[in-house]
């Protein structure tokens, strides 16, 4: 096989940020996109045009989509209560269908809402013989990616391994009205976001010679609350725009991780997840910093080299054509070049498309995505007891979040 044939399930925000990273991939195509929105559909086909790929097959039947026998992977990009269905679906036609010619399957973060919901993706899926990738963008960030070959191969070198790795991320609130509602998307802030940085972090301090299960989590502790969501005036705004009751059914935008680690020689390496819905700047920013004994590596998104200056003068109609969930459109902007690449979705998306084509089992792999939502899970543990936790897989093995649950309520 020289081409990948990519079938996308879902059309939207994310999977056009997928769209415009496989343009740089040259050994992979988009034929086809299953969405139950039409319209959304049709928007996907249209971009994917304007970016030389063609018209991708439209599909609102999943079992037509899975049945096309051209495609030979599936990204799944779809909203969070999705994915086991559409894992075990595709799993099941695999298993029973002579025609199928699906070898692998990527997945957008978070791999599930739950413990018990990710270990059932990747049963079916193994069982059914397929490949699978967790689409962790940030890992595959050029800027993570460089910093953790200065951290390794030059200051870990003169000094000595890094011990904490501080990461955030931050905007003014998701785009779709999905994931105000956490009984359906799992959570808020936390599970939304701390996804990439836990995973950013954790790649960050990773000897890259070694074994990821050189580094063990052991404690983790956690803090969440609503800074700004559940305040009236903005409770309202969700409810007009997305028509969602958040002051009924409210989750955190607010979320403050931290995890203790222990590597192979029983040093004690830190890492700090930061995220927030309820940050007002130019837009989404990413920022990461890691420390070590002699050194310290600092990486944010905002910082570009290219900005653009709107004067007041000026009415700009609101737009995110600097960069994503952009909070205005005057004054002094920091501008992205090429958010697909800045991100890390096109490295990713090239990685995950050799590693299929090749056979084998990508570096971020439905494993990692499992323990990223252990993490997750107990630190929404953590926050509901208020203490600390030591890591115990067995302990989340069935827990559900009570904002998941829709019975969480902030600290007064």
């Amino acid at each position: 096989m020289e081409k990948l044939k990519i079938g996308f399930i879902g059309a939207g925000f994310a999977a056009r940020f997928h769209l415009r990273g496989l343009v740089g991939v040259r050994n992979a195509d988009v034929v086809a996109v299953f969405s139950r929105t039409e319209k959304t559909a049709k928007e996907f086909t249209s971009l994917s045009e304007q970016l030389g790929f063609g018209r991708p097959k439209i599909y609102t039947s999943i079992d037509d989509f899975l049945a096309d026998r051209e495609i030979n992977a599936v990204w799944i990009i779809s909203p969070n209560d999705t994915h086991l269905s559409y894992a075990k679906r595709i799993a099941e036609e695999v298993r029973q269908s002579s025609k199928t010619n699906i070898i692998g399957v990527a997945i957008e973060k978070p791999l599930a809402r739950n413990v018990k919901e990710a270990k059932e993706m990747i049963n079916s899926i193994e069982r059914a013989g397929l490949l699978h990738g967790y689409l962790e963008n940030q890992v595959f960030m050029p800027s993570i990616q460089r910093a953790k070959e200065v951290i390794w191969n030059l200051a870990v070198k003169y000094s000595g391994r890094p011990y904490l790795a501080r990461a955030a991320e931050e905007h003014g609130g998701p785009h779709n009205d999905w994931f105000w509602r956490p009984t359906i998307s799992g959570g808020g802030a936390l599970i939304d976001m701390s996804c990439h940085s836990l995973e950013a972090s954790r790649h960050l301090l990773l000897d890259p010679s070694k074994n990821k299960n050189s580094l063990r989590p052991k404690y983790i502790i956690s803090f969440i609350s609503s800074l700004k969501w559940l305040k009236k005036e903005y409770a309202e705004q969700l409810k007009q725009k997305y028509n969602v009751n958040f002051s009924k059914e409210p989750a955190e935008d607010y979320a403050l991780t931290l995890v203790q680690y222990e590597d192979e020689d029983g040093n004690i390496v830190l890492s700090e997840a930061r995220t927030s819905w309820s940050f007002i700047g130019a837009g989404l920013r990413l920022s990461m910093e890691v420390l070590g004994p002699e050194y310290s590596v600092f990486v944010n998104s905002q910082n570009q080299e290219l900005s653009a200056f709107i004067s007041r003068n000026v009415k700009v109609p609101p737009s995110e054509a600097f960069l994503e969930k952009q909070n205005a459109d005057q004054g002094l902007m920091p501008v992205i070049p090429d958010e697909a690449v800045s991100y890390g979705y096109q490295a990713e998306d090239r990685h995950m498309v050799e590693s299929f084509l090749n056979k084998r089992l990508p570096y971020e792999n439905w494993y990692d995505g499992l323990l990223v939502v252990q993490l997750m899970m107990h630190a929404y543990k953590s926050a509901e007891e208020g203490k600390r936790l030591e890591f115990n897989e067995s302990e989340v093995e069935n827990y559900i979040p009570k904002v998941s649950q829709g019975l969480w309520r902030p600290l007064s």
